[in-house]
C-alpha cells in the first residue's frame, strides 16, 4: 500500500513537473522575502541613526506581521490562481479526451460475412463495451490529471507562502537575543540575508549549470542596490 502511495505521487509529480516548479517558486520567492525583510531593517536602521533608541520586540513584531503578509498573499494568491489554471487545463483534457472517444467510436469494425448473424449481435455487444472501456478510460484520465493538479496546486501554494516568509523569518533571529537593537544586531541581521543569498546563488549555479560566481555576484548585486537607494532615501527623510 506503501510503496503504490509513493508511485502514485511520482506520477503526479511527473504529470505535472511539480518540482522543476517548487524550486522555481521557492528559490524566487526565498530571495524576495529576504530582500522584503532588508527593506524592513533598512527602515529601523535610519531611525537609529537618527538617535532614537530602537527595542528588538518592535522590530519583531513588524517583521513577523511582515513575514505573515508574506505568507497569506504568496498562499492564497498562488491558490487561486492555480486553481484556475487547473479548471482550464481540466476542460481541455476533457475536450480532447471527448474527442478521441468519438473518433475512435466512429471507426469502422470489420465484419465477417460468412458469420453476418452473429457478427450483427457482437457488433451490437461489442460497441457497447467499447463505448463503456472508453467512457471508464476518459474518467481514469481526468481523475489522474485532477488529482496530480490537485496536488501541485497545495504544493506550490505552501511553497509560495513559506517561502518568503521564511526569508523574512530566519534575518530577525538576532533580534530575539537582545532588548534594545544596536548596531552590531542590524550587521549580523544583514550577513545573515546575505549568507541566504549565497546559497540561492549557488543553488541557481548548479541548476543551470552556470557559473556560480556570476549567479551569487547578481544577487548580491541586487542587495547592494536595495540598500544604496533605500537608506539615503530614509535618512534625508524628515522624521514626524
Amino acid at each position: 500500500m506503501e510503496q503504490e502511495y509513493m508511485e502514485n505521487w511520482k506520477t503526479y509529480i511527473e504529470i505535472t513537473n511539480l518540482g522543476a516548479i517548487a524550486r522555481r517558486y521557492f528559490v524566487n520567492n526565498l530571495y524576495d522575502g529576504a530582500i522584503t525583510i532588508t527593506g524592513v531593517l533598512l527602515g529601523f536602521l535610519a531611525t537609529l541613526f537618527k538617535g532614537d533608541i530602537i527595542n528588538s520586540n518592535l522590530i519583531i513584531l513588524t517583521g513577523l506581521g511582515t513575514c505573515i503578509s508574506m505568507f497569506i498573499s504568496g498562499f492564497s494568491g498562488s491558490y487561486l490562481s492555480e486553481k484556475a489554471e487547473q479548471r482550464k487545463v481540466n476542460l481541455e483534457i476533457k475536450k480532447a479526451m471527448g474527442r478521441y472517444t468519438e473518433e475512435n467510436i466512429s471507426e469502422p469494425i470489420e465484419i465477417d460475412e460468412q458469420e453476418i448473424e452473429k457478427a450483427m449481435l457482437k457488433k451490437i455487444k461489442s460497441k457497447k463495451i467499447y463505448r463503456r472501456k472508453r467512457k471508464e478510460h476518459k474518467k481514469k484520465v481526468e481523475t489522474l490529471y485532477a488529482k496530480a493538479e490537485s496536488l501541485a496546486n497545495k504544493v506550490v501554494s505552501l511553497v509560495n507562502g513559506g517561502a518568503p516568509f521564511l526569508g523574512g523569518l530566519i534575518p530577525l533571529i538576532p533580534f530575539f537575543f537582545v532588548k534594545q537593537a544596536g548596531l552590531p544586531t542590524f550587521i549580523i541581521a544583514f550577513i545573515i540575508i546575505i549568507f541566504i543569498i549565497i546559497l540561492l546563488g549557488v543553488f541557481l549555479g548548479k541548476v543551470s549549470k552556470e557559473s556560480i560566481l556570476k549567479n551569487v555576484m547578481q544577487m548580491i548585486l541586487a542587495f547592494i542596490f536595495t540598500f544604496l537607494i533605500t537608506m539615503p532615501i530614509l535618512l534625508f527623510t524628515p522624521s514626524v
